[in-house]
């Protein structure tokens, strides 16, 4: 079965993008490579049990099992030393990075209180795109009940565009609520 928004991006984005660009064929239009998903869980250093509940929670979001984090240094003022567990990441390819897409456009930003749109300035210079959540309960999967902790998260959207205004055009034709523009 063919996700949903790759579907869209094969059969209306793409010619849309070439369209807006003149690009001359369709492997030209920028394309979304991976989606990594991070989570920071200082406090695992005092309470490994901490990290743990991130990564099931993590992996209930992504539907994808965390990659535990060390330390690469050690940082005396946050009481950190050399490889100790401190947060968890996910990489989201293809089929499961669509699905993942989806449900964070769809779904879990329109759970946001308040929610007036994602910053459009967060883009760097290749084109990759990061936003960050403060909690973890905008996803229907997390019971709320059940989380112990509110835990924040970083997304990055790791896209194959030659600059901003390509990556920028391509996350607001997936759906993408963008402040402003």
């Amino acid at each position: 079965m063919i996700p949903r928004l790759l579907e869209k991006y094969r059969k209306e984005i793409v010619p849309a993008l070439e369209q807006k660009f003149g690009y001359t064929t369709p492997l030209q239009a920028p394309r979304l490579k991976k989606i990594v998903v991070n989570m920071g869980v200082g406090e695992a250093i005092t309470d490994i049990k901490i990290l743990d509940k991130a990564a099931d929670e993590l992996a209930l979001i992504t539907g994808q099992k965390p990659l535990i984090r060390r330390a690469k240094q050690a940082i005396a003022n946050f009481k950190i030393r050399e490889g100790l567990p401190v947060g968890c990441k996910v990489t989201l390819r293809q089929k499961m990075m669509y699905e993942f897409l989806d449900r964070l456009i769809n779904v879990a930003l329109a759970r946001i209180r308040d929610f007036r749109g994602v910053p459009a300035n967060s883009f760097d210079k290749k084109g990759n795109y990061t936003l960050g959540l403060k909690e973890q309960s905008v996803f229907p999967e997390i019971d709320i009940d059940k989380a112990p902790r509110v835990q924040g998260m970083d997304i990055t959207f790791v896209i194959n565009a030659q600059g901003k205004e390509d990556a920028y055009e391509l996350l607001k034709l997936f759906g993408m609520p963008f402040q402003g523009k």
